[in-house]
């Protein structure tokens, strides 16, 4: 609740009404105060929150919804202290912007009904919530409120990657996905079954000395049959990749596993009797090449 709302609502408590009434009246004024106090920001058309990257440019602005008389206009960045003047601007002495931020800050307007504050390579200090200020007669001071959101651009983002293996206790397969980029890859796995949801979901994270860091989820799938599961990784708002897999289910990638042993097996065997076999058709062959050379060798003789 705003500080105008508890200061009516301690109005409307001094109020000498049955209890009843009292409590009704009560409400009444607090909502009829929410309504005034939300009434003066719905005055002013602002975005909620404004994204830009590391060193680029961020543009904040206001606009007058209705058209007063506007006597100044003031930028403000709202800190835990208190608020900080940034800029104004007034019909007599037109914009100024604070000492030792006139490289840093521009002060645009088209009327005094709109105006911007134009953030020039934007560091994270900058981040954070700003307020407008419209000074208007007979009005007072209408507010509008912008929050200034950053993100890096990733440099570096390899993945994702995924690797399935079975668990016995719990049964079921263990499904893990990693990412490694700056800054922090969130990684996020996610079961494309309606009626299947992953159990011992687990993120860790570990930093790399080139400034880098790799993110892995671990979580456990147990489903009878085939399930697809993706993993999707998300770089703040600049980057978004995701990976489809197909994990087997409990009894197909047991059978599969037995199978594949299986089909290995026949097939070393197969291999081995037929190099036996190779091995003693060509030593019948030597044998007879060598017999019949001995026989002509001794027919000559005579």
């Amino acid at each position: 609740m705003t500080s105008r709302a508890l200061l009516r609502f301690s109005s409307c408590e001094s109020l000498n009404f049955p209890s009843t009434m009292q409590h009704a009246a009560v409400i009444s004024c607090v909502f009829i105060s929410s309504l005034l106090h939300t009434g003066q920001f719905a005055l002013i058309e602002t975005k909620e929150t404004v994204w830009a990257a590391v060193g680029d440019q961020a543009s904040l602005s206001c606009r007058l919804t209705e058209d007063k008389d506007v006597l100044q206009i003031t930028w403000q960045k709202v800190l835990p202290n208190g608020e900080k003047n940034l800029a104004t601007y007034t019909k007599k002495f037109g914009s100024r912007v604070s000492a030792g931020l006139e490289e840093k800050m521009d002060f645009q307007y088209e009327s005094l009904q709109s105006c911007s504050m134009v953030i020039r390579k934007v560091m994270e200090e900058d981040e954070g919530c700003y307020r407008c200020l419209f000074n208007t007669y007979p009005n007072g001071a209408l507010i509008g409120w912008t929050c200034l959101k950053l993100y890096v651009l990733p440099t570096e983002l390899h993945g994702p990657f995924i690797t399935i293996s079975r668990s016995n206790s719990p049964p079921g397969s263990v499904v893990t996905c990693s990412a490694t980029g700056r800054p922090v890859p969130m990684v996020t796995l996610t079961v494309l079954h309606q009626n299947l949801s992953f159990s011992h979901y687990n993120t860790s994270r570990v930093s790399n000395t080139n400034g880098t860091v790799t993110s892995t989820t671990t979580a456990l799938l147990s489903a009878l049959s085939s399930t697809q599961v993706e993993c999707s990784v998300l770089v703040q708002t600049a980057a978004f990749r995701e990976l489809l897999v197909t994990v087997p289910g409990l009894t197909d990638s047991s059978d599969g596993l037995d199978e594949d042993f299986e089909s290995d097996d026949k097939d070393e065997r197969w291999l081995v009797t037929v190099a036996m076999g190779l091995l003693v058709v060509f030593l019948c062959g030597a044998f007879g090449v060598l017999s019949m050379l001995w026989f002509k060798k001794k027919h000559q003789n005579r």
